[in-house]
């Protein structure tokens, strides 16, 4: 059980882990891989369950069910690193993990709001 809601851990294939996200794009699960990965944590990426079927409506007396094709649901994954202690938000925000290019996340490059690493201004004096 988690902490509070920035702190979840989880088995993700047989491996106790601290949770980064979950339902993120490849694309996005890519950039959070490469990212922890420099920074020497080992990450599992795993696909997210499905999400859970609606129940089926029920069927009026002498009506034929009719089977509604459901969606398929999008492909994300869920990103976890083996050290379950991870918080990103403590990461973030206590400035320990850094970029191929030695400058310190911030929160917009975390975001991917920003392709560059800009550390000399902090956040809250962003416009």
């Amino acid at each position: 059980m988690a902490i509070n809601k920035n702190h979840e851990f989880e088995e993700l294939d047989g491996v106790k882990c601290g949770i980064v996200e979950k339902n993120v794009t490849p694309e996005r699960a890519e950039f959070l891989k490469s990212l922890l990965e420099f920074n020497r944590y080992t990450v599992m990426v795993v696909p997210s369950p499905a999400p859970k079927a609606a129940p089926a409506k029920p069927v009026a007396e002498g009506e034929v069910a009719t089977p509604v094709p459901t969606p398929e649901p999008p492909k994300t994954f869920t990103v976890g690193v083996t050290d379950y202690t991870f918080n990103s938000i403590n990461a973030i925000f206590g400035r320990s993990l850094k970029t191929k290019d030695g400058h310190v996340v911030t929160l917009a490059y975390w975001n991917q709001q920003e392709n560059i690493s800009n550390d000399e201004v902090p956040y809250f004096d962003k416009k």
